[in-house]
């Protein structure tokens, strides 16, 4: 299984109120019709943060099909194309991008809409092989991350290698999300020592020349 990962950012003129309700009605209906959609996600930046800062993007949408060429195939049916088009009622389409990538479960704890899902959004070391990242990622990042005591879901988002190809670089090399109870349960993550050890290695793997962005979010599962 594919999932597809959207990011976006709402068009001028749109408040976060009337972005993320036009989301979850509107657009959401439209995608829900989809033919072999397996699953929709959409995970809405949490609106405290703009109390302090304009977030980089105001949400991010989740997609997972059977496999790619399912995901082609359906692109050219109606109810997608619908959907596609229904975008520039709300996104600012010149901020948009998405990556496809497949899933390693890392910890394969609980989530729900409750939970704070948080979405790092990671390019690999400059000169770094995009295999090596990602089995650095996987398989010595990872675990370092699972001993965070509040974490309670883990998985790293990989581009797919396909993506590559021709020297294509894709907008990030992948995404991990991490799931917690609540804001508290993320500033005692931030202040644990297993925390500052995951901190620490990103220099082994991560461009790390410029801040790595994140964004905090609510999911509200659609399909």
């Amino acid at each position: 299984m594919v999932k597809a990962i959207y990011f976006l950012k709402r068009k001028d003129g749109l408040s976060v109120k009337e972005f993320g309700n036009y989301w979850r009605t509107q657009h959401a209906q439209l995608v829900r019709r989809i033919p072999e959609l397996r699953r929709y996600v959409q995970c809405h930046t949490i609106r405290s943060v703009y109390r302090t800062r304009e977030p980089l993007y105001d949400g991010v949408a989740e997609l997972w099909y059977d496999d790619v060429e399912t995901m082609r195939r359906i692109a050219e049916r109606p109810e997608s194309r619908a959907a596609l088009a229904d975008n520039q009622a709300f996104v600012d389409l010149s901020k948009m991008s998405f990556i496809v990538t497949e899933e390693r479960i890392q910890k394969d704890g609980p989530s729900s809409s409750t939970m704070m899902h948080m979405l790092v959004f990671v390019r690999r070391k400059p000169g770094m092989e995009v295999e090596t990242f990602q089995r650095y990622w996987r398989e010595t990042h990872g675990p370092l991350v699972t001993q965070i005591p509040q974490l309670r879901r883990y998985v790293q988002s990989h581009v797919r290698l396909g993506a590559y190809r021709a020297g294509l670089e894709p907008v990030y090399d992948g995404v991990a999300e991490l799931w917690f109870d609540s804001t508290d349960a993320i500033r005692e993550a931030a202040a644990s020592q297993q925390y500052q050890a995951v901190r620490a290695d990103e220099t082994n793997f991560l461009d790390v020349s410029r801040p790595i962005p994140f964004i905090i979010t609510q999911d509200f599962v659609v399909i």
